[in-house]
C-alpha cells in the first residue's frame, strides 16, 4: 500500500508515506526527527512491514493447481501486540508463514528502532501503522464483499496484484520466483509434513538472520544455510533440514565440504573453477533450535579456521567445542 521514505527539511529528517490515492500518487509525513540516523531504521523497517503486509493480500495462492486467497491473520499484528504471537504459528504454507516470520521481525525492528526517539514520533509511527492496517482492512473488504467503502481524505487505494510497496529487491522472499520455489518444496506433502517443515524453516530463518554479512546465507528453497567465512581455505560449512518427503522426515545434518579445483594442476586460491565436494557429515539425532545453530554459526564465523580442524574429524569422533558427532566421512 506504501512507501516510505526520508527527505531533509528545515535541518530535520520528515519520514514521508507516499501512496496512491484516488486521484494519483500522495504523500504525507509521517513525522519528523532530528537526524537521519534516527530515521533510517525506522523507514527500513516501515517499508518491509508494508511490503510484508500487502504482498499476501495481492498474490494468489496457486498451489496444487488451484486460485485461492492468503489467509489475512496477520494485519491484526500491525495494531494489536498480542496477535504477533500468531505470525510466529500456524501451518498454512511455507511461503505465507516465512512472509510472518518476517514481519513479525520487521515490527520487532520497529520497536527496538522506536525506544530510542520521543514519545511523540513512537505515537505519529503506532497512527501510521493503524492507518495502513486499517486503509488495506477497508480495500479487502471492498475486494471480496463488493461494498463501497467510504470516500475519505487521504484515502490509500489498493489494486490486487499491483502492490504499490518496495519489496522487489527490497524483500526477495516476497518476490514470485522465491514462492514458487517453496510451493514446489511443498508439493505432495500431508498436513503433519507441512507443519513439520515450517517449524524448520523458522528454524532457519531465525538463526541466519542473526548473520546478516556472513557470505553465503539462507538457501530457503532447499531448507538450508550457506556459510563459506573468509579466510577458510575453500572450505565451506552448510545445514540442512529434512524435506517434506525425505525418507527420515526428522533427520537434519550438518556438512563440512570443500571447492576443489577443476584443473588439478591448480591451487585453490588460484583456480578458475572449482566444484563443491563433501569432506564429513553429521547426522543429527534431534532437531536444533535456532540458539544451537547460532553457536555453530558464531564460531565459525568467529574462527574460519575451525572448519579445516573440523574437516579431519573422523566418524564417531566431535567436532571440536561442540556436540556434533561425525556420521560419515569422504574422499575428494
Amino acid at each position: 500500500m506504501t512507501i516510505y521514505s526520508q527527505h531533509a527539511n528545515r535541518g530535520k529528517t520528515q519520514i514521508l508515506a507516499t501512496y496512491q490515492g484516488p486521484d494519483g500518487v500522495e504523500s504525507t509525513t509521517v513525522t519528523s526527527l532530528a537526524t537521519s540516523v534516527l530515521a533510517v531504521p525506522i523507514v527500513d523497517a516501515l517499508n518491509r512491514i508494508s511490503a510484508l503486509t500487502t504482498v499476501p493480500a495481492s498474490v494468489h495462492d496457486r498451489r496444487g493447481d488451484g486460485v485461492a486467497h492468503y489467509p489475512m491473520k496477520h494485519l491484526a499484528a500491525l495494531t494489536d501486540l498480542t496477535a504477533r504471537a500468531d505470525l510466529l504459528s500456524g501451518a498454512h504454507s511455507l511461503w505465507y508463514e516465512y512472509a510472518c516470520l518476517e514481519l513479525h521481525q520487521a515490527l520487532t525492528d520497529l520497536d527496538e528502532a522506536l525506544t530510542v526517539v520521543p514519545e511523540p514520533v513512537r505515537i505519529a509511527v503506532n497512527a501510521e501503522l493503524n492507518t495502513e492496517a486499517g486503509q488495506l482492512s477497508d480495500a479487502l473488504v471492498e475486494y471480496s464483499e463488493g461494498t463501497s467503502v467510504p470516500e475519505i481524505e487521504g484515502r490509500r487505494t489498493w489494486d490486487f496484484g499491483q502492490p504499490f510497496v518496495t519489496y522487489d529487491g527490497g524483500v526477495e522472499m516476497l518476490s514470485r520466483e522465491a514462492r514458487e520455489q517453496l510451493d514446489r518444496l511443498e508439493e505432495g506433502a500431508t498436513p503433519e509434513e507441512r507443519e513439520r517443515t515450517i517449524a524448520n524453516l523458522r528454524v532457519l530463518v531465525t538463526a541466519c538472520s542473526r548473520f546478516p554479512d556472513m557470505l553465503g546465507g539462507l538457501e530457503e528453497a532447499h531448507l538450508a544455510i550457506f556459510a563459506e567465512p573468509y579466510d577458510s581455505d575453500g572450505y565451506y560449512l552448510s545445514i540442512h533440514a529434512p524435506k517434506p518427503g525425505d525418507d527420515d522426515t526428522d533427520c537434519w545434518d550438518v556438512e563440512i565440504g570443500r571447492w576443489v579445483p577443476d584443473d588439478p594442476d591448480e591451487d585453490y586460491e588460484d583456480c578458475s573453477s572449482a566444484t563443491g565436494s563433501a569432506v564429513v557429515r553429521c547426522v543429527l539425532p534431534a532437531s536444533p533450535g535456532a540458539d544451537e545453530i547460532t553457536d555453530l554459526l558464531t564460531r565459525v564465523e568467529g574462527q574460519p579456521d575451525l572448519l579445516a580442524k573440523w574437516a579431519e574429524t573422523r566418524v564417531g569422533g566431535v567436532f571440536e567445542g561442540t556436540q556434533f558427532v561425525v556420521t560419515e566421512c569422504y574422499e575428494y
